[in-house]
């Protein structure tokens, strides 16, 4: 177990306070674990750990404990045999109706520090806004990094080579449970797909109800065909148009919704740099983790710059990011990374083969005239750094500790 220390440093200061903390993000995405570090952080800050309170709503022995009303008896009962505050852990908590109603009273009945994990944006919508608002604080959790796959594999091996540890980490991805099955490319794609059809399952058809089943995997097969693509709802409406299939673009949208409610999906808004405003059209989506896309559409190393721009656009999410497409005239400059009053900017590229590329790869940044980083990221190993623009091999890139 990785201590996934760039989550805990978030964590850390809200740890014993009155702010339920919500762990958010794609299922197997590594949140229960996360759940066991904060028990870890605890225990070494003397807490004991019979005060320690834990369900985990995928297992049928919490099965009748799946409404609030039978959450809350069980609580009041487990609560009433600890001395001193209680630490209360709901894994999946989607999984109990009317949920957030337990919580609420937990957190006004008891002396407690509440944690709570799920894997579906809605946790934070609704009726949760209306009994919790201001009184929670969000921590979404993302499949490994490129550092963090490291770390787990440097857990059994410590002569790893990194550029061939990269070549696993584009082939597979950076799902936790991987790092066992990294050097079995059979069972790593059969675990992807199984991950991918419980996410399509559990937390997009059932959900939001979705009865055209056949539809919804069409269009996620070609969202996820497309990644790091300019996207419109009319083009896909008219795609499936020749193909005899009538789709309103409205109908679409939804569809892409419950994929990004579900952490499966994420939205790149443009922003144009010339007007300072960010653009509602023509926005860009990734996917979370470039693994589930071999393992259910394939050819990611056919399209190895769309690859590498999603590991690239992730990374900068997973780091606390605000991330928008650049727009200047027109060209297009591939991220905006955003985070307090830091800036980047980044052009990912898969090699910087020939002097057109080159050009065109730097060359973009030469309208913009603010003193923030700006790097070209490919896989090349040769600095090509020039005119102030840093040049790093993607490697180098996803383990510097912080651009700047």
């Amino acid at each position: 177990m990785i201590k996934r220390e760039r989550y805990m440093e978030k964590i850390r200061p809200f740890i014993g306070n009155e702010l339920i903390k919500v762990l958010t993000g794609l299922r197997r995405s590594g949140k229960s674990v996360m759940l066991e570090l904060i028990k870890t952080e605890l225990l070494e800050q003397g807490i004991s750990e019979s005060q320690f309170v834990t369900f985990n709503f995928e297992s049928l022995a919490n099965e009748k404990f799946c409404t609030s009303s039978a959450l809350y008896k069980e609580l009041t009962s487990r609560i009433a045999q600890i001395a001193g505050k209680a630490y209360l852990f709901f894994d999946e908590i989607q999984e109990v109706t009317d949920w957030e109603k337990c919580i609420n009273s937990a957190r006004v009945d008891f002396d407690c520090d509440i944690y709570i994990t799920g894997s579906n944006a809605k946790l934070l919508s609704g009726e949760l806004a209306t009994y919790l608002g201001g009184r929670y604080v969000e921590f979404v959790i993302y499949p490994f990094s490129f550092e963090e796959y490291l770390d787990s594999r440097h857990q059994s091996d410590d002569n790893l080579n990194t550029t061939d540890e990269f070549r696993k980490y584009l082939a597979f991805g950076g799902m936790p449970f991987l790092t066992n099955l990294s050097d079995n490319k059979p069972a790593a794609l059969q675990y992807l797909k199984d991950v991918y059809s419980s996410v399509i399952l559990k937390d997009v058809i059932r959900r939001n109800s979705i009865r055209d089943v056949d539809l919804l995997e069409r269009i996620i097969a070609y969202m996820i065909a497309g990644i790091g693509h300019s996207f419109s709802a009319r083009s896909i409406s008219k795609y499936f148009k020749s193909e005899n299939r009538k789709v309103a673009p409205e109908t679409i949208l939804n569809y892409i919704k419950a994929c990004c409610d579900a952490y499966l999906l994420y939205k790149i808004n443009r922003e144009d740099l010339t007007g300072k405003k960010v653009l509602s059209i023509n926005e860009k989506y990734y996917i979370v983790d470039h693994g589930l896309r071999e393992a259910v559409y394939g050819s990611n190393a056919r399209d190895m710059d769309q690859l590498l721009e999603n590991i690239v656009c992730m990374e900068l999410l997973r780091r606390g990011y605000d991330v928008t497409v650049g727009k200047t005239g027109e060209k297009e400059i591939d991220f905006i990374a955003k985070k307090d009053n830091h800036r980047l900017y980044i052009q990912v590229a898969y090699l910087l083969a020939s002097k057109e590329t080159i050009e065109r790869e730097f060359g973009v940044y030469n309208s913009i005239r603010d003193n923030y980083p700006k790097y070209v990221v490919s896989l090349d190993n040769f600095n090509m750094s020039r005119n102030g623009i840093q040049h790093l091999n993607i490697c180098d890139f996803l383990l510097q500790n912080e651009w700047s």
